[in-house]
Formats: C-alpha cells, sequence, structure tokens
C-alpha cells in the first residue's frame, strides 16, 4: 500500500515553493534549488510507487500537481467513513 500521505506533503511543498516569489526574486538560485530538491523527490516516490491509480498517474506525469493534489484528497474523503 502506498503512503499517499508523503506524497500529499511533497505537493503541497512544490506548489508553496513555486508561489514563493520573495524568494523567486531575492535568492533565484535557491529557489530553483528547492524546486529542483522537491522534484526529485516527487519522481523519486512516483519511481517507488505501486500500483498508482491511473488517473494521479497521469497528473503527476503531466505535471498537474494542483490536480494531482485534489485527487488525492478525493480519495482520502471516499476513505473516510
Amino acid at each position: 500500500m502506498n503512503d499517499y500521505t508523503t506524497l500529499e506533503a511533497l505537493l503541497e511543498q512544490r506548489l508553496a515553493v513555486i508561489a514563493d516569489t520573495e524568494l523567486r526574486e531575492t535568492n533565484p538560485e535557491k529557489h530553483l534549488q528547492q524546486l529542483q530538491q522537491v522534484s526529485e523527490d516527487i519522481m523519486r516516490w512516483t519511481d517507488e510507487a505501486k500500483g498508482i491509480p491511473q488517473q494521479l498517474n497521469h497528473f503527476l506525469k503531466q505535471s498537474s500537481l494542483s490536480k494531482a493534489l485534489d485527487y488525492l484528497k478525493s480519495m482520502k474523503n471516499n476513505e473516510s467513513p
């Protein structure tokens, strides 16, 4: 079974880095490093995960991060009693 909480946290982290316009303007090199690191973490998670739902996999491969995050949250809501 996959740990989707880790993926959810990584997606939220990447979206937060993208939204950090102050860092992008004041230190673009550090901003790029942070983007690269979290992107590599997402790719590593994806490579190691087994049985990812097809739609989620599509969102991840297309870098549709908000859609992937929404998909994970809907999965979580559907699991709740």
